[in-house]
């Protein structure tokens, strides 16, 4: 299908990955967005309103595409404990892609400090999708303090992404994965 073809919004969408991926949401301006999707300023403004909107509806959907990603992942894994630790696996496999620029909704949560900012409710929404799976995981595994274990893993995966940003390789996440198991036998 050609650009042509590709309604204005999803050319939006698809500049937006590219651009927010390679150099960040705020160092991005909304002119190379609409140069690369070679759309009107009029269509952005009629589809999402601002580059704010643009930028939350960019994040929801890299969110449904993560969700999508681990529930195609997970049908192949029966181990409560696998289904934990194919998160850090899904990140140590699309790192290299992204250019090592470490967890997208962390990365947002630095550009966009504001709470109240309509991005922050993404971040948030995200966040709350991993922690119920993990926590469903962490209920049949049987762990004795699911909530802790929980708030460990969050702060492991958080550490072997953001290492991953600073040392341009997935072997932080290896590790982080590694420590999380460890977790899981405690």
């Amino acid at each position: 299908m050609s650009d042509i073809a590709i309604r204005p919004a999803e050319r939006l969408l698809d500049a937006a990955d590219t651009l927010f991926v390679q150099q960040g949401i705020r160092a991005v301006g909304i002119d190379a967005v609409l140069r690369s999707a070679g759309v009107a300023r009029a269509s952005l403004y009629q589809t999402y309103g601002s580059k704010d909107g643009l930028v939350a509806a960019y994040l929801r959907r890299c969110d449904e595409r993560d969700r999508a990603a681990y529930e195609a992942a997970r049908a192949d894994v029966g181990d409560p404990a696998e289904e934990i630790l194919l998160v850090f696996d899904l990140a140590a496999a699309n790192a290299p892609r992204h250019n090592f620029r470490g967890c997208l909704y962390l990365n947002v949560a630095t550009e966009f400090p504001d709470h109240e900012h309509p991005v922050y409710a993404v971040i948030e929404a995200h966040r709350a999708w991993l922690a119920s799976v993990w926590r469903s995981a962490l209920e049949r595994v049987g762990v004795s303090d699911p909530e802790g274990t929980l708030a460990e893993l969050t702060v492991i995966y958080d550490g072997g992404l953001a290492g991953s940003k600073v040392a341009r390789s997935t072997g932080p996440i290896e590790s982080a994965r590694k420590l999380a198991r460890r977790c899981l036998r405690d």
